[in-house]
């Protein structure tokens, strides 16, 4: 178990990518919310395209590594 100030360092040293990882869940969920309230569209799609976010966040920020890795 790490201590409450190892813990403390690492949040610190990766405040960039949490705050990154808050702001693309925010911009999901709003997306996704504002869609379904302009197409009212059935509860399970909704729910469907919520998870879809989990799989999205990941190809996004797989794709921006790859760019990386390229130049």
């Amino acid at each position: 178990m790490t201590s409450p100030h190892e813990w403390l360092q690492q949040a610190r040293e990766e405040r960039w990518g949490l705050l990154v990882d808050l702001v693309f869940a925010i911009a999901w969920v709003t997306f996704v919310d504002l869609l379904f309230r302009v197409l009212e569209g059935p509860d399970w799609a909704y729910y469907m395209f919520m998870l879809l976010g989990i799989v999205a966040y990941f190809v996004f920020f797989a794709s921006l590594e790859l760019v990386d890795q390229d130049r």
